[in-house]
C-alpha cells in the first residue's frame, strides 16, 4: 500500500559518501514550492532565434501566422504568435476598406470587394488595447526578450501604430532586434488596407524596419513610384510603376536611405515571369549589394504565400546574415516546390487551379522547408 511521504521526509535528499547511503535535510521556503519553471526558450535559446510574430490567423487554411509560425519552426526558431484577426477561413483575395477597430467583423458590415475566395467568414479583430495588454502581460513576466520581430497584415492605423510601441519595447529590452515587416498593403495596383496607412508605413514603419518585403505595389507606394491618389470608382492606384530592373533597384536604393538594411521585392511582374530584386546595404553610405532570381509566373492565385516567403525570408538570412542572395534563392526554391505541389494536387482530385484561390500545402511541403532543392539561383548586379 502506497502511502504519502511525510514533510520530513520529502525534505530529505538521498546522498552517497563512499557507498554508504545516508539522507541530508534540504530546507527551502514556501515561496521556492510555489516558484515557476524557467521558460527553456529564455534560460536554453535556440542557436537560431526567438521570434515574436504579429500577424493574422484563420481557422482553416494557411494565412497569416497560419503560414509564417511552421516554417519557421522547422528551421529551428521559437515562435510566439500573437494574432491581429482571427477568421474562421481565408476572406480570399479582399479589399478591406473600412475601420478594423470593430471587435467582431461581419462581412454584411463591412465596406469591401471580394476577388475570390469563401462566400463568407466570421471572426474578430484584435484593437491596439488588446495587442497592448498581451504585451504588457509578457513584459509583467518578464517575457520580451525577443530576437526577432515579424509582422504581416495589419488592418488599421491605431493596431499598426500599437505596433510601433511594440518595435520600441521590443528593443528597450533588446537593443539588436530584427524587425522583419512584411507591409501588407495591396497588390495588382488595389489597397487592401485604409489609404492612411500608407504614410504610416512609408514614414514611421520603414525607418525602424531591419528587413522590408514588399511586393511590387507595395514598393511602388512606399517609395513613390506610385502616386497615394486614390480613383474612387474603383479603389485603384495611379501614376508611375516599377516598369524595369533598374527601376526594382532604385527602389531598393530609396528604402534603404530610409531604415533597412535588407530589401527584398519579392514579386515584380516582368516580361511574362516573376522577377525578385534583393538589395543588402552592408553599411550606411555604401553601395548595397543587389541581386535578382528570376521565377516562373504561375496562373493561379494562393492564399498566404507572400507571409510564407516573408517567414522564410527571415529563417534563412538570419542563417546566413551576410549572403541575402544565398537565403532568397532557399527562400523562392521552397517556395516555388510547395506551390507545385499544391497545383499538382489540385489537379489531382479534379479541380482546375486557375478558377478560385488556392489553399497552400504548407504541412505536405516540410521536406522543402527544411532541405529545399535549389533550382532559382541569384544573379548578381555589377
Amino acid at each position: 500500500m502506497l502511502r504519502s511521504r511525510s514533510p520530513l521526509l520529502s525534505r530529505l535528499q538521498p546522498a552517497r559518501i563512499s557507498g554508504i547511503f545516508f539522507f541530508r535535510y534540504i530546507s527551502f521556503s514556501k515561496k521556492s514550492l510555489m516558484a515557476a519553471p524557467p521558460i527553456l526558450s529564455l534560460a536554453l535559446p535556440s542557436e537560431t532565434g526567438r521570434v515574436l510574430s504579429i500577424q493574422s490567423h484563420t481557422v482553416q487554411g494557411y494565412v497569416g501566422n497560419k503560414s509564417a509560425v511552421f516554417p519557421l519552426q522547422l528551421l529551428g526558431y521559437d515562435v510566439d504568435p500573437i494574432n491581429s484577426v482571427q477568421f474562421s477561413n481565408h476572406t480570399g483575395k479582399l479589399l478591406i476598406l473600412h475601420s478594423n477597430s470593430l471587435r467582431t467583423l461581419k462581412p454584411e458590415i463591412c465596406q469591401l470587394e471580394y476577388l475570390a475566395g469563401y462566400p463568407t467568414f466570421k471572426g474578430q479583430v484584435l484593437n491596439g488595447q488588446q495587442l497592448g495588454d498581451l504585451i504588457a502581460g509578457l513584459e509583467e513576466n518578464n517575457l520580451l526578450y525577443y530576437t526577432h520581430l515579424l509582422t504581416g497584415y495589419i488592418g488599421s492605423v491605431s493596431f499598426l501604430n500599437a505596433v510601433l510601441e511594440v518595435v520600441h519595447k521590443l528593443r528597450s529590452v533588446n537593443p539588436k532586434l530584427t524587425y522583419v515587416c512584411d507591409p501588407v498593403m495591396g497588390d495588382d495596383g488595389k489597397l487592401y488596407v485604409p489609404t492612411e496607412l500608407v504614410a504610416i508605413y512609408r514614414e514611421k514603419v520603414v525607418p525602424v524596419a531591419s528587413m522590408l518585403t514588399p511586393n511590387q505595389f507595395e514598393a511602388e507606394l512606399l517609395t513613390g513610384f506610385r502616386s497615394c491618389m486614390l480613383q474612387e470608382a474603383r479603389h485603384v492606384m495611379s501614376c508611375g510603376r516599377i516598369v524595369a530592373e533598374k527601376d526594382g533597384r532604385e527602389a531598393c536604393n530609396i528604402l534603404h536611405a530610409s531604415g533597412p538594411s535588407k530589401v527584398v521585392i519579392t514579386s515584380i511582374n516582368m516580361e511574362g515571369n516573376l522577377l525578385l530584386i534583393g538589395s543588402h546595404q552592408k553599411e550606411k553610405g555604401h553601395s548595397p549589394d543587389q541581386f535578382k532570381i528570376v521565377m516562373p509566373k504561375i496562373p493561379a492565385y494562393f492564399t498566404g504565400t507572400g507571409d510564407l516567403m516573408t517567414a522564410l525570408l527571415l529563417g534563412w538570412s538570419n542563417k546566413y546574415p551576410d549572403n541575402l542572395d544565398k537565403a532568397a534563392e532557399l527562400a523562392v526554391s521552397s517556395l516555388q516546390a510547395l506551390l507545385q505541389r499544391t497545383l499538382a494536387d489540385y489537379v489531382k482530385v479534379g479541380f482546375s487551379p486557375q478558377s478560385s484561390s488556392l489553399e497552400i500545402r504548407l504541412v505536405q511541403s516540410q521536406d522543402d522547408i527544411r532541405h529545399p532543392e535549389v533550382k532559382y539561383k541569384a544573379e548578381r548586379y555589377t
